[in-house]
């Protein structure tokens, strides 16, 4: 079985803005580039169509998702488990603008710690994982599938530690580009990390 993560496009937000959980618009241009590259990769015959896409209810992935159904891909299964991150009294403020010992206090902890009246790493991956039990199951999609998710960054980041049993104590936030395609394959029972990249 392969695994396809796919970030969502950018959102038009404005620079900095804390978004998460919130439901905000992608940018009209980069929508379109997105989807116009997805479109040309599956046309090109670089990734059969998928047995299943799952995405997250936002706007900014559930639009792609949409925009590709009964074209080359499957219409889209709808779970909110693959939102992304909430951060609750953070959301919809600049960063700049959050105090700095309620971040620091964040920081020093990411995946225990959160957000006042958010959710930490961890919640977030417990959805994760609950969604993964499932619908990725070895009994759910045969040995040969294709599954896509399309979501956000924080499902991406942890997503592939619960599914390749990293502790998350080695656990550590990156920067993940806006459409990039993060690939995993199942052999033997267990979940192989792939490759990271940007859809071309």
């Amino acid at each position: 079985m392969r695994l396809l993560l796919i970030r969502h496009p950018r959102p038009d937000v404005p620079e900095g803005l804390c978004y998460g959980r919130t439901d905000v618009p992608a940018d009209a241009q980069d929508f379109e580039s997105l989807v116009a590259r997805l479109r040309a990769r599956w046309a090109a015959g670089t990734h059969p169509r998928p047995d299943a896409v799952y995405t997250s209810p936002l706007q900014r992935c559930e639009r792609v998702a949409r925009a590709l159904a009964g074209d080359v891909w499957p219409e889209p299964v709808v779970d909110a488990r693959l939102m992304e991150m909430d951060f609750g009294d953070w959301e919809g403020r600049r960063w700049p603008e959050i105090p700095r010992a309620e971040l620091d206090a964040w920081r020093a902890n990411v995946v225990e710690n959160r957000a006042p009246g958010g959710e930490s790493v961890g919640l977030m991956s417990a959805r994760a994982g609950a969604f993964a039990g499932e619908h990725l199951g070895e009994d759910r999609h045969g040995p040969d599938s294709l599954v896509v998710l399309m979501t956000h960054a924080g499902i991406i980041q942890t997503l592939p530690h619960l599914l390749r049993e990293i502790p998350f104590g080695q656990f550590r936030m990156g920067k993940l580009d806006y459409g990039t395609i993060t690939t995993l394959t199942r052999r033997d029972g267990r979940f192989e990390l792939e490759s990271h990249n940007v859809a071309p």
